[in-house]
């Protein structure tokens, strides 16, 4: 297969701004915000077949879309700023975003979803603001829009500050950019730009002389494929490890299907937490997500390829939606980032030994516990001793779960049919980062964008587990 390496010309740049001036007051970054400061921007984007319009009447209609967006996220198109007494806020100044054209018309749209390979190299070229960190957005736009016209197909990848928003927000812009579009007259979504939660701090983050750095070796080699899962595998694995065995530390969860009376039902209970405890009986009866189910076979694989002693200490981190879980809760639409890192520890003996079972057992407990009082635990923390989010792999042992397949990725129709797929650049890629997106089909399908070392990566496609469950073409 010849290389698709450098295919990508950059043809135009232009600043694209709000259609209406902002009249939103300067938003404070929050506790969730100020970490990512480190950070790549965050660069997502959709596929398309080509439409049936000419390169400049598409970029014309791209464009005055994306002027009327901004106008309803006003801080898209404005800048970061520092006080004097350090606090960080994100000015709505109306000073635009950029919006880029690309050629690669010697490319096809089959050229960059071949399946069963490693995601080509050219799709990086996708994007704008390649190893941009956040913190740069005091002098440079918080968004740039890049069209990449393919032979028989458009790419629209956004690049998008980390410092402003996570993943939630971004799908929430990109939704309306597209129903702008499309001519939806009724946007479905508001965007909430309130700052008054726990999440919103008097302490101040100090940053080196010339900005921070990302924490992770931009240069290692790495390599990056999507793995598919229809709904009928990953239910499978729910299946399987939410399976009530007759044994007495799942005993007590067929209560609920057993046809006792409560007398009955209280002296199992009794029984069962007299010889395990309670905790651990109570644990276990929490049902295990789809979701989980596929973070802990991935777990597992990855563990599997890494070859780690094992003694070795592993840890897969999720990344966890806090708007509904703090108390009150946010606004399912509020503007920012909203999201904590929620690990889980396991030495790789143990998540080798045990069952599959075991280890969305770990990680379901860990997602559980992640409510209120442990959120504002979290932001106690972060008060006491501020400080960037440390990205990347550094022990040798990591697993960081990004992204989410509830997003509404393929609710994209810019006015000429939804994505046929989604991809993401270069921005924040390191050993073990993993990436989910729902699957083009819906239905609890999700693909998942794997980010190793080369040797693991070969190490997880031939993992006989790991792979029974991938979708096969």
């Amino acid at each position: 297969m010849p290389s698709l390496e450098n295919k990508v010309t950059i043809i135009s740049r232009n600043r694209v701004y709000p259609n209406k001036k902002s009249t939103l007051v300067d938003l404070k970054l929050s506790v969730s915000d100020l970490p990512m400061l480190s950070c790549h921007y965050i660069q997502k984007g959709c596929l398309f077949t080509r439409p049936n319009l000419s390169p400049h009447a598409l970029l014309t209609h791209l464009k005055n879309s994306l002027s009327i967006t901004l106008s309803h996220f006003p801080p898209l198109a404005g800048r970061l700023s520092t006080s004097d007494d350090g606090h960080v806020f994100l000015t709505s100044n109306d000073s635009g975003a950029d919006f880029i054209f690309a050629d690669a018309k010697t490319l096809h749209v089959s050229d960059v979803i071949i399946a069963g390979i490693d995601v080509p190299e050219v799709v990086k070229e996708f994007f704008s603001y390649d190893r941009v960190v956040s913190y740069d957005g005091h002098n440079r736009p918080i968004l740039a829009v890049q069209v990449t016209e393919l032979i028989d197909g458009v790419f629209i990848g956004c690049s998008v500050n980390h410092a402003v928003t996570d993943g939630t927000s971004l799908w929430n812009f990109i939704n309306t950019f597209a129903e702008v579009s499309r001519g939806v007259e009724e946007l479905t979504r508001h965007p909430d730009f309130t700052r008054e939660s726990v999440l919103i701090s008097q302490a101040v983050l100090k940053v080196p002389h010339g900005g921070p750095k990302v924490t992770f070796n931009e240069n290692e080699p790495l390599r990056e494929r999507i793995f598919s899962f229809t709904r009928e595998a990953i239910l499978e694995l729910k299946d399987i490890v939410n399976k009530k065995k007759c044994n007495g530390v799942e005993l007590l969860g067929k209560q609920n299907n057993d046809k006792m009376n409560g007398k009955e039902n209280g002296k199992l209970t009794e029984m069962l937490e007299s010889l395990l405890g309670r905790n651990d009986v109570v644990s276990k009866t929490m049902e295990i997500s789809s979701f989980q189910s596929l973070c802990a076979l991935l777990w597992r694989a990855i563990t599997r390829a890494r070859k780690l002693p094992s003694s070795k200490t592993t840890t897969f981190r999720m990344a966890v939606n806090c708007r509904h879980r703090l108390n009150p809760k946010l606004d399912q639409e509020y503007f920012g980032n909203a999201i904590q890192s929620v690990p889980t520890f396991a030495t790789a003996g143990e998540v080798l030994s045990r069952d599959l079972r075991w280890s969305a057992d770990k990680l379901n407990q860990s997602v559980a516990a992640h409510q209120d009082g442990r959120i504002r635990s979290v932001v106690a923390d972060w008060e006491a001793n501020p400080r960037c989010f440390p990205l990347g792999n550094s022990d040798g042992g990591s697993v960081t779960m990004g992204s989410s397949p509830r997003f509404p990725m393929y609710d994209n129709d810019f006015g000429w049919g939804r994505p046929v797929a989604v991809r993401s650049g270069k921005a924040n890629k390191f050993d073990g980062k993993i990436s989910a997106f729902p699957g083009r089909e819906g239905n609890g399908t999700v693909d998942l964008e794997v980010v190793l070392a080369p040797e693991t990566m070969a190490g997880i496609e031939s993992d006989g587990e790991f792979m029974r469950y991938v979708t096969k073409y």
